[in-house]
């Protein structure tokens, strides 16, 4: 059972979606990712910290912040160009994981924020 503690920050989204941000600045390594994915999604205390468990969390309603399972949930995702020009390789599959989550959860949407575009390495097969 989650305790009401204080959740993360939400604006408002045109569709009614709760709009969640994952806040990277400063962020150069995965276990700093997985930090910030745990404290900024709200995920609970058997968060594995490792990919297969944020692509579950990323998927799973039943795990998102209060309402999202009901209204769908944008995860916006901003400071994050560091991490990428630290880790590209970890980058990379971080990106994976939000494109994989975004078309397995129905209500998902991850949209990368402020911080540019790694896109050119995309295309590298992995």
């Amino acid at each position: 059972m989650g305790s009401p503690m204080e959740g993360p920050h939400t604006t408002g989204d045109p569709a009614g979606r709760l709009v969640v941000t994952l806040d990277l600045d400063g962020v150069t390594d995965k276990a700093g990712l997985m930090d910030r994915c745990a404290r900024d999604l709200a995920l609970p205390d058997w968060f594995g910290r490792n990919w297969d468990a944020l692509a579950d969390s990323l998927a799973d309603p039943s795990v998102w912040p209060e309402g999202a399972a009901d209204r769908g949930l944008v995860l916006v995702v901003r400071g994050w160009r560091a991490y990428a020009e630290a880790r590209p390789d970890e980058w990379t599959v971080a990106e994976e994981v939000f494109a994989e989550a975004t078309d397995r959860g129905p209500g998902l949407f991850v949209t990368l924020g402020p911080g540019g575009s790694s896109k050119e390495v995309a295309d590298q097969p992995g």
